[in-house]
């Protein structure tokens, strides 16, 4: 294969516009104006108890995104709204309290619908105040559907009414006397991809990279291409479905950071007691798991991660790996989540791992090669520097607004697969001792790099194919050089993935 040259597309440049602004902020600014915040403010006045598409959506509606510093008037008025609307668990029974003696509150937080079709009702969850059957007003759950499916933050006025039951024509056992009579969404909504993928044309590659990175909240000047590209290839999974991946590095390198603030769709969970319950369905409640109701699910920590019935929790993971199909109990089911593996691998003073620490690294339950082998990535963390100073790794100036950027990940997710493409245009060498799995792991990597590089798919040439391919075929190779060291007899120390560009 041959190397690939650098193009007019690899120079990033940093001219101004006549007023001293950079042009690349310029083109920003006219691209995606109402969606950008500057990511310094977010750095700066982040709010610890909240995800950080939340801060970033209230410091864009609090402060200005001018270039000036807000105010101490703003600042105060931010900080009074999130200690007001939404309270600290050991003050839930003075805001019970409150809401009874004065009949309406309004409450900021994560509210979710369930349906309980035998009792023809919806119950309002709370977790704010631990309450899991409170009431909602049809109107609302037909203006915000996505309640009744992961969740959706926002503000809510919450009202007292003890006969709650009788004005909502429902009838058999009492709930929580507390009605949603109104509900302002923060997430954006009315997010159209196809209006996010037409401005992908107005920049360079390496443009649309670093507004990727800098999205993020990473400053895309402290990385080189390659470890760009790797931040790249952590976003796979939340544009692609059943994509399957691990990554092993130090501690401070921002991957659960990213995880756990870039996507409202993604569910983190670290270390502690997993279930088959937890993560697929729960017999008892007869509700799907976290796997049935996100994009992606990351289990970070791997190495203290203690499965509950494990022999049937890490055999329906091994059967969901390979088509997203799973069944337990009464259910059986398709879904789409994709799922991350994570844990920590410190580094020894003598430099990059070997392949024995790599291994020795993963918990008992991942050194099985059937298991390793439903992995489509390996991420060397290890490649990437760790975030130590907020101002050289952080990301300053205009990015997207993450609530937004979360929705296109969540929407691209949903688009078609670029398999098909990759399938009449890459050729695998037969030489090289490509397996299926090996393609369908290739093929749906470069699928979701693709997705980030050309989400407006008319303009993918043959150099974003061969880029996608090149980040595709060397974290699957890194799976493999993995699965030969766990299981040598079957899987050869000496393969090397190749293919060709039709």
């Amino acid at each position: 294969m041959e190397k690939l040259t650098t193009t007019r597309e690899e120079n990033n440049t940093i001219d101004q516009t006549s007023s001293g602004e950079p042009f690349f902020e310029s083109k920003l600014k006219q691209a995606f104006g109402p969606y950008l915040v500057r990511k310094e403010l977010v750095q700066a006045h982040e709010m610890a108890r909240l995800p950080r598409f939340i801060s970033e959506y209230l410091i864009a509606k609090f402060y200005p995104q001018s270039g000036d510093p807000p105010t101490q008037e703003e600042i105060r008025k931010l900080q009074n709204f999130v200690t007001i609307h939404f309270p600290e668990m050991r003050d839930k029974d003075k805001i019970l309290h409150d809401i009874m003696t004065k009949g309406s509150y309004t409450l900021m937080d994560e509210f979710k619908v369930e349906t309980d079709i035998k009792g023809a009702r919806h119950r309002l969850v709370i977790p704010c105040l631990n309450i899991r059957d409170a009431k909602i007003l049809p109107t609302i759950l037909d203006e915000n559907t996505d309640l009744l499916r992961s969740g959706m933050w926002g503000v809510a006025a919450l009202k007292y009414v003890p006969e709650a039951d009788q004005i909502m024509g429902m009838s058999g056992a009492s709930s929580t006397p507390i009605l949603m009579t109104k509900f302002t969404p923060f997430e954006v909504v009315n997010v159209k991809l196809e209006e996010f993928s037409a401005k992908r044309q107005l920049f360079t590659r390496s443009e649309w990279i670093d507004f990727l990175v800098k999205s993020v909240g990473l400053n895309p000047a402290a990385y080189d291409k390659d470890q760009k590209l790797l931040i790249l290839l952590r976003l796979v999974p939340l544009v692609e479905s059943n994509c399957n991946m691990l990554e092993l590095g130090p501690k401070a390198t921002g991957k659960t950071y990213l995880y756990r603030n870039i996507s409202y769709s993604t569910r983190l969970i670290s270390g502690g007691r997993v279930s088959p319950a937890n993560l697929f369905y729960n017999i008892a409640t007869k509700t799907v798991g976290e796997i049935g109701a996100r994009d992606c699910v990351v289990l970070d920590e791997i190495g203290k991660l203690v499965f509950l019935n494990s022999e049937e929790t890490i055999g329906k993971l091994k059967d969901y790996m390979v088509d997203g199909f799973f069944e337990r109990g009464p259910k059986k089911a398709q879904a789409r989540a994709s799922l991350v593996f994570m844990g920590n691998l410190e580094l020894a003073s003598s430099g990059l791992p070997s392949t024995a620490e790599v291994v020795g690294a993963l918990p008992i339950f991942m050194r099985d090669s059937a298991l390793l082998d439903r992995i489509h990535s390996f991420i060397p963390g290890w490649m990437l520097p760790k975030i130590m100073q907020s101002s050289n790794h952080l990301a300053s100036g205009y990015g997207i607004v993450v609530d937004y950027l979360s929705e296109v990940f969540h929407q691209l997710s949903l688009e078609a697969s670029y398999s098909e493409v990759i399938w009449k245009r890459v050729e695998f060498e037969e030489a090289s001792g490509v397996t299926i799995r090996d393609e369908k792991a290739i093929r749906k990597v470069a699928s979701g790099i693709l997705k980030l590089l050309r989400p407006e798919r008319e303009n993918c040439d043959e150099e974003d194919l061969a880029l996608a391919m090149k980040i595709a075929v060397e974290s699957r190779q890194r799976v493999n050089s993995l699965l030969s060291f766990v299981s040598p007899q079957e899987f050869s120390r000496e393969k090397k993935i190749s293919f060709t560009i039709l």
